[in-house]
């Protein structure tokens, strides 16, 4: 058989090309039956577990610290690589690329709400699957279920308004993974964006809707926390992710673009 010679674009793309292909991701979100989004979204919630897993066990293993505290931010990351790079829904990248489709083709508003609300409560679903298999189950050892609860109640202790504008921060910094991803064309590279902005996340406390969950729900299981402050936290918590992502990375991002095209 003739060798064939494959031709691997390695070209780095433009501005307009990114904005493409994440309107495309978005399209292809968007055209996915309920029943697809809700099991995926599940999926996402239950494996941004490893989030708030991997720092506990790191802090079981190592102790306290700074020494601690840095390196188990190294793996925080995670959670995220295996969600976004296995395809897994997770709501705070729906900030990005349904909002992109809706700006330029606004009758997408009701079946992005759609999305919105199917994965998001998903998500919800699965971070308190992980948080029942973590505390109810006697799948990890004690020290790192106590951690991952201390994570849970630590994440509550903070003012209404820190969790707002950590989140709008958390927000921003997930969405802008998003687009970083949708501008690279290897799966190597991926990860290391992935990586790189979600330590950030972590190693600034930036409240997280969907990955703090799980810690936070984790701590409510295992009765270190109530219902009430977890609903009063991911309000705020949410608001501020969508405000990060849409506000910050989607609009600007989508401005650049339109507003570098010809009249």
């Amino acid at each position: 058989m003739p060798d064939r010679k494959v031709e691997i674009d390695s070209t780095r793309r433009s501005a307009p090309q990114i904005l493409e292909q994440v309107a495309k991701n978005g399209r292809e979100e968007l055209e996915r039956s309920s029943h697809a989004l809700a099991f995926s979204g599940i999926a996402g919630g239950l494996t941004m577990g490893l989030t708030g897993l991997s720092v506990a066990i790191v802090h079981a293993t190592l102790g306290a610290g700074q020494a601690s505290e840095f390196v188990s931010h190294l793996v925080y990351p995670l959670g995220f690589i295996a969600v976004i790079i296995g395809r897994a829904q997770l709501f705070t990248e729906n900030t990005l690329y349904p909002v992109i489709l809706v700006l330029d083709e606004h009758r997408h508003v009701l079946n992005m709400l759609r999305l919105w609300a199917i994965v998001f409560a998903s998500n919800v679903v699965g971070a308190f699957i992980f948080a029942l298999l973590a505390i109810r189950t006697p799948s990890l050892r004690p020290e790192y279920a106590e951690e991952l609860m201390k994570l849970g109640t630590t994440a509550l202790s903070v003012s209404t308004s820190h969790i707002f504008w950590s989140g709008v921060i958390g927000g921003w910094l997930i969405a802008l993974v998003a687009w970083m991803v949708s501008a690279s064309h290897w799966t190597i590279g991926q990860i290391v964006i992935v990586w790189m902005v979600t330590f950030i996340v972590g190693l600034g406390n930036f409240a997280h809707c969907i990955a703090t969950s799980g810690e936070i729900l984790s701590a409510v299981v295992g009765h270190q926390a109530s219902a009430g402050a977890y609903a009063h936290w991911i309000v705020f918590a949410t608001l501020g992710n969508i405000v990060g992502g849409v506000m910050i990375v989607s609009l600007l991002n989508y401005g650049q673009v339109k507003a570098g095209e010809p009249e």
